[in-house]
């Protein structure tokens, strides 16, 4: 089975890679399936797990100021409340999102967007581990094209998902995932079009295989 994680800062286009590298490998793409599975095993709400993700905005920063001692979560930067929710512990999800996502690396391969991956599954045979990332400058300048958002909108969107992915990691892991040794190949899809960026990906797995 084929397995690829992407480790991508916001304004990199890992939405639009990590599918079209998934589609080419004949393997399913990974992002919003691996919340939605865990707030089934742990029979709490969809928002509730994504208060906990590490893609979900604010999410990690009411996570630590121990917000989720409350029933009310944040979804798309939105408090919600979520009558008769019960508290999740933080550790409890990412412990079950680790068993979802090596169970899912084993039993049908993937192509793997966030949640520490290149962690995860650093042990993973055959594996590939990828990251994107670029200068902000470029970031806020792709986020709006792609986003057809303001320029300004970007930047705030870029340093929410910035610091709340960060966290993540380095809360759980105690890793900096910016640190290259993470990985077997580091891209700029800012400045080396999506569609060449998932071309060298597929081509990398393929050569790990």
């Amino acid at each position: 089975m084929r397995v690829v994680t992407i480790s991508a800062t916001y304004g990199t286009a890992g939405n639009r890679i990590g599918p079209a590298v998934a589609e080419r490998l004949g393997v399913p793409f990974v992002d919003r399936a691996i919340p939605s599975a865990v707030a089934e095993e742990l029979g709490c709400s969809l928002e509730e797990a994504l208060a906990h993700d590490d893609r979900a905005e604010h999410g990690l920063g009411r996570l630590f100021a121990g917000a989720v001692r409350l029933p009310t979560v944040t979804f798309g930067g939105v408090d919600m409340y979520v009558p008769g929710a019960m508290p999740l512990a933080p550790e409890e999800f990412v412990r079950r999102t680790e068993r979802t996502l090596q169970q899912m690396a084993t039993n049908q391969g993937g192509v793997f967007l966030g949640r520490a991956g290149a962690v995860v599954l650093a042990e993973h045979p055959g594996a590939l581990h990828v990251r994107l990332d670029a200068p902000i400058q470029r970031r806020i300048r792709q986020a709006a094209a792609f986003n057809q958002v303001s320029e300004r909108e970007a930047a705030r969107i870029i340093d929410e998902n910035d610091r709340a992915r960060s966290a993540y990691v380095r809360h759980f892991y105690r890793v900096d995932p910016a640190d290259p040794r993470l990985y077997q190949l580091v891209l700029d899809s800012t400045r080396i079009p999506v569609a060449t960026c998932a071309e060298l990906i597929v081509m990398a797995a393929e050569a790990l295989y």
